[in-house]
């Protein structure tokens, strides 16, 4: 046989004889297999990139609105509810960080544009499939009398996060919150992620938390039971109400929140300390004038981060 159409190939030292046809064949074969096995991993690389992005795909959008259907409402006073309001999957976080809002938007019988307003979760990421909303029914409202008109598996128009405010833990030393009725609600949720984060539940957030916490009546402090469990828990949250109308053997404060209060129940300034305020617009103005007096840094007409005090 002609030497050029044979070849050899050597097995636990034997040499072989083949046709140098079978080798070639046998190469192109060899190689083949190894095209299919690289592309079948790239393929495999790409759908896992794929499905880790789909994961890691925030529910919330800042530059749309999104919907999302209503799914329960829970009473808590006489006008106000807790509003639930479900995401895409069950294993879903709505996307918003500790400190941020979101916007809401409804179109109003006799306005020429939607109405748009925000709101803070008293949820967090922790909390999957559903965001909670705390919702106060105004006669003269907007979003909130269209939201509690609403009907369950109704949609809502949702856009977000938004917002200054980024909590991190140990941002400062020591945080101070005053609040106004439902300006409850990112003081609430700010608390509850450094307590989320203490030591003894695995994390290093050692802020110290003082909240005084304002209303008009007795039954209009919000979520009151989970406050006090919250500064039953930890030594180094603490909360005081003020109320305008107090009940008989009231042991908290009475009137309005005044420098005294401030000055007793927050901390002192320091480069360390930060002082947060959310409630109605004048009893947010009595409170920037109020700090003003006691030494605290001047808030700016729009808040920033870095402020000492910070309004929402």
């Amino acid at each position: 046989m002609d030497r050029s159409l044979i070849g050899s190939v050597s097995f636990k030292g034997e040499e072989y004889v083949l046709p140098a046809g079978l080798l070639v064949i046998g190469a192109i074969l060899f190689f083949a297999w190894r095209s299919t096995l690289a592309l079948g991993a790239k393929r495999d690389a790409q759908a896992g990139a794929k499905s880790s992005t789909q994961a890691d795909q925030k529910v919330l959008s800042p530059e749309e609105f999104r919907q999302f259907p209503l799914t329960k409402v829970t009473p808590i006073s006489y006008n106000t509810a807790i509003y639930r309001f479900s995401l895409p999957k069950k294993t879903d976080a709505l996307g918003l960080p500790i400190g941020q809002h979101i916007s809401l938007s409804a179109h109003i019988d006799g306005q020429e544009k939607p109405v748009v307003r925000s709101y803070t979760p008293i949820t967090s990421d922790d909390t999957k499939g559903h965001f909670d909303l705390i919702i106060k029914a105004y006669p003269t409202g907007n979003i909130s009398k269209y939201v509690t008109g609403m009907q369950i598996g109704q949609m809502m128009d949702v856009r977000g996060p938004k917002g200054a405010m980024t909590y991190t833990p140990n941002m400062v030393r020591h945080i101070g919150m005053i609040a106004g009725g439902t300006g409850i609600t990112p003081m609430l949720q700010i608390s509850k992620a450094v307590i989320r984060g203490r030591p003894r539940n695995g994390g290093n957030d050692t802020t110290k938390v003082d909240l005084i916490f304002a209303n008009v009546n007795y039954e209009d402090i919000l979520l009151k039971d989970e406050l006090d469990a919250l500064a039953k828990d930890d030594p180094d949250f603490n909360v005081y109400y003020v109320l305008n109308n107090a009940p008989e053997k009231w042991d908290g404060g009475v009137g309005f929140v005044t420098p005294d209060i401030i000055k007793a129940r927050l901390p002192a300034p320091a480069d360390d300390v930060k002082i947060l305020v959310c409630g109605p617009p004048p009893m947010v103005g009595a409170m920037k004038k109020g700090l003003v007096e006691l030494g605290y840094e001047k808030a700016r007409p729009v808040s920033k981060l870095p402020d000492q005090v910070f309004c929402f």
